[in-house]
């Protein structure tokens, strides 16, 4: 069933469309009568239909792949072997956001333990940009480097690698994003998204990848030694980094991913790593207390920022810190640095609102460009444009010569699928990213033309279609079916996060008791309901301004939580959206 919430844009950026999910079969909930019904949807919702899958799930069990079965891997592991055996000098050349930078961390700690000669090079954003680039290559080339394993990029640097080969360098590919129509010429592509590639799971993070390459090494390394001693180094040693970049970087926790971030939120919780210790305690998280929407709200920011704003080695050296004090004083740094980034970003996000406002119509895909806009934050900003106006966003800062752009988009439109085509009108330098997210080097005299290509394949695509951003909502409920027992059986599919969203419920005609704004410029509502046994503590982010439009009578959808104030810990609904209840 579907409705849209009648509401206008200016008590809510956009409107919304609910769509309820269909039942779940009777012959899968009697399989299942051991749980409770509400708890069979949720699982069915999210596409479990066997009690084998299910039992899986919630114990939190995947029969992992072996990583040989990665297209690539037996020949990387053998000329890493070789290398360590030969003393060769290695580097591992990551990326510089958090995912890249957890990933590079992850194989110079296994290198070392393994008794390699290795060293990190992960590239500045602003004065190389993403990826592999030739120069780089060539100061590794002349300092002697033999080995290059990229982490978390290189799947389409098809003419850098070509550069890197002639210059004498081996390089081995590991990556996850999307494949282009030609493998570079390394001497391995490590990537589960390669159509050739055995391994059943393909929605690994650049991290992911990056363990699945350390899990080979180790492995082989207890069975024929090539570093002399034992390595002092476990595979779950790693999972704490991998937990971070994999939800850093919003692939779906599902599948493989949702094991390995199980297992590494425990380890987060209870740090080893001196470094973590010190982010964790700078944000201001409680020992125990760290979850996936901490990753990704609270630590993957700080790790970004340096990325962003300075340089990702900031991040690289506090991940690997063995001094606490140098690892405070580190900690501190990124934290600076991330407040430096939100208030960037803010102000951009005026820059381009101020722009767009003034428009006569906006089109299917917003695109603004900016010579006074910092690279590290425009993928920030074009996520804002997106969430507000519902559209593929294209942001851009406009350099002399060659500019930097970032796009998110849509479920309706493929963004990378879109660079593709401009790149193949030789509009774009260099481009990559998935189906939500990408980024892109352009000369800026083809800015334009480029905002003209990317404005008439979105009109395309996108013509006629109500772009209207839909809540998938799991099941419709009566409030009063839901206690503590719930919440904790819910609780039982985390860790939540992109592909597995906390359950998204919706209560027909509740009574709004009060409803007050509350926050910074009374952006948010604070709610008082009742379902007519009870009364529901309940707040509504960024729905202040529709404090004096309620109807005594709603329809919501929310999310169950807990909440803990001046000591007290109750249940509150997270109210995602409402309607008046006569809809």
């Amino acid at each position: 069933m579907e409705g849209d919430s009648a509401f206008s844009t200016t008590q809510w950026p956009v409107r919304k469309r609910w769509q309820v999910a269909p039942p779940a079969p009777m012959d899968f909930l009697r399989r299942l009568d051991f749980l409770p019904p509400l708890i069979v949807q949720l699982l069915y919702n999210r596409g479990l239909t066997t009690v084998e899958d299910v039992e899986d799930f919630l114990s939190c069990r995947v029969r992992q792949d072996n990583p040989f079965q990665l297209a690539g891997m037996n020949e990387a592991v053998a000329r890493i072997r070789q290398a360590i055996k030969r003393r060769e000098p290695i580097a591992i050349y990551g990326d510089f956001d958090a995912d890249g930078v957890t990933a590079t961390v992850v194989l110079v700690e296994t290198l070392s333990a393994l008794g390699a000669r290795v060293q990190p090079y992960i590239p500045h954003r602003v004065d190389e940009g993403y990826g592999l680039n030739c120069e780089a290559l060539r100061s590794l080339a002349e300092a002697g480097i033999r080995l290059v394993i990229t982490v978390d990029c290189g799947i389409r640097s098809v003419d850098e690698v070509a550069y890197g080969r002639r210059l004498g360098l081996d390089i081995i590919v590991t990556d996850h994003h999307h494949v282009g129509p030609v493998l570079p010429p390394a001497l391995a592509c490590i990537n589960p998204r390669r159509e050739d590639s055995p391994y059943r799971f393909r929605e690994l993070a650049g991290v992911g990848v990056a363990y699945k390459l350390a899990q080979a090494l180790l492995r082989v390394e207890r069975q024929c030694p090539v570093g002399g001693a034992p390595p002092q180094l476990a595979e779950g040693d790693l999972l704490d980094l991998v937990a971070l970049g994999t939800v850093a970087d919003l692939v779906p926790l599902v599948g493989e991913n949702r094991l390995l971030i199980a297992e590494g939120l425990r380890r987060l919780n209870q740090p080893a790593r001196v470094g973590l210790q010190a982010l964790v305690g700078e944000a201001g998280l409680s020992p125990g207390r760290v979850d996936s929407t901490a990753v990704s709200w609270i630590l993957a920011p700080r790790l970004n920022a340096a990325g962003r704003l300075d340089s990702a080695m900031l991040s690289y050296n506090l991940l690997s810190a063995q001094e606490p004090v140098e690892a405070a004083r580190l900690a501190r740094q990124l934290g600076q640095l991330n407040r430096q980034r939100q208030q960037l970003t803010d102000w951009a996000l005026q820059l381009a609102l101020t722009e767009l406002m003034q428009r006569e119509a906006l089109g299917e895909l917003l695109f603004f460009a900016h010579p006074e806009l910092p690279q590290g934050i425009v993928g920030l900003v074009a996520g804002r444009l997106a969430e507000t106006y519902y559209r593929p966003a294209i942001v851009v800062e406009l350099g002399q010569d060659v500019s930097h752009g970032s796009a998110r988009s849509i479920p309706e439109f493929h963004i990378t699928q879109a660079l593709d085509r401009c790149s193949e009108k030789g509009l774009l330098v260099r481009h990559g990213g998935h189906a939500a997210a990408a980024g892109f080097t352009v000369e800026t005299a083809r800015v334009a033309d480029l905002a003209r290509e990317l404005e008439e394949i979105a009109g395309r695509h996108l013509q006629g279609q109500e772009l209207i951003p839909t809540l998938l909502i799991d099941a419709v409920v009566d409030l009063q079916a839901l206690d503590w027992a719930a919440l904790e059986m819910m609780r039982q599919l985390e860790p939540f996060g992109y592909g597995n969203q906390p359950p998204l419920l919706a209560s027909r005609r509740v009574q709004v008791l009060s409803a007050r704004p509350v926050g910074a410029d009374n952006r948010h509502l604070k709610l008082q309901l009742s379902d007519g046994m009870r009364q529901w503590d309940a707040i509504a982010f960024g729905m202040g301004s529709a404090a004096e439009v309620l109807p005594a009578w709603v329809d919501i959808a929310f999310h169950l939580e807990e909440n803990e104030w001046n000591g007290q810990v109750r249940l509150q609904l997270n109210v995602q959206d409402l309607r008046p209840a006569d809809e």
